[in-house]
């Protein structure tokens, strides 16, 4: 999951997933040529989180061949499954501030964070504002994709997928002092989230800002703003990338046209556990 690749597939296929929090799940032999990559992350999914929790039992721990790697035991994941989330503070967003999402899929999403207030979570809806992060999310991905990828081009070109094409091609272009303002951006927009939950225990938004959507027909207006085709569907999950959080997706309901929607529970780094603890009470609501 490096924008996305866990909690887009779990929204628009109806299952859950789990993006934990950098450096929970080592990364070494489980990439070709890894590059000094601060977004990506491996985690599970599965039709269950107690399922998944167990999943990320096995993946998740300390691993000196990973120099991003915790340098802790992970928790035991499965341990508080069913505490539920009273008490808990919970914060909704529809769109992070900046983000265009589908009516509809801003009505389900908004409709399934009450929930938790029935569950004895206090929920609320803070003005919560990010700067659209993905200029400088794009120029730190296709870096790593290119610095990774990039000596496969010259013989293997016609083999790469179309935005895979673009990724390599843009981080290509990328310079020093691109790259660097585009960490820096990832560090400020870090700090920002840390401090946010500072007040709460747990961020609650859509995952996917549209619903699954025919593969040769990608979207370029969603809750009519103008945004990427290939980018512009997932403003929620690839934020959560650039800070390194935890967050999961778990179904909460169906478009009118029976296409899956993801919520997307959203938690500080390292609370894999109260991540997937929301998430089992909400599967269980």
């Amino acid at each position: 999951d490096g924008g996305g690749s866990i909690r887009i597939p779990a929204s628009f296929c109806g299952v859950f997933g789990i993006k934990p929090s950098q450096g929970r799940v080592p990364r070494f032999g489980g990439y070709g040529r890894p590059a000094a990559n601060q977004f990506s992350q491996s985690g599970p999914m599965s039709r269950t989180v107690a399922d998944t929790a167990m999943f990320l039992q096995v993946l998740a721990g300390a691993d000196p061949r990973d120099p991003t790697s915790l340098r802790q035991e992970p928790p035991d994941f499965s341990a508080g499954l069913n505490d539920g989330v009273n008490g808990l503070r919970i914060a909704w967003s529809a769109d992070l501030g900046y983000a265009g999402v589908d009516p509809e899929v801003a009505r389900i999403a908004g409709e399934a964070a009450k929930v938790f207030q029935g569950l004895g979570a206090v929920v609320e809806e803070p003005q919560l504002v990010i700067e659209d992060p993905f200029q400088s999310f794009w120029d730190a991905f296709a870096t790593a994709a290119y610095t990774s990828y990039g000596h496969l081009l010259p013989e293997h070109q016609d083999d790469f997928s179309d935005y895979g094409l673009r990724s390599l091609e843009h981080g290509a272009s990328i310079s020093g002092a691109d790259l660097s303002r585009a960490l820096l951006r990832a560090d400020v927009l870090r700090r920002q989230m840390e401090l946010f939950f500072d007040d709460y225990d747990l961020l609650v938004t859509p995952t996917m800002a549209i619903p699954a959507f025919p593969i040769e027909d990608r979207p370029s207006v969603i809750g009519g703003k103008e945004v990427d085709p290939f980018w512009g569907f997932l403003p929620f999950t690839f934020p959560i990338n650039m800070t390194g959080q935890t967050a999961s997706s778990v179904p909460c309901g169906f478009s009118s046209d029976g296409m899956p929607i993801g919520l997307h529970i959203i938690g500080p780094h390292g609370a894999e556990a109260r991540v997937l603890q929301a998430s089992a009470a909400f599967e269980e609501a």
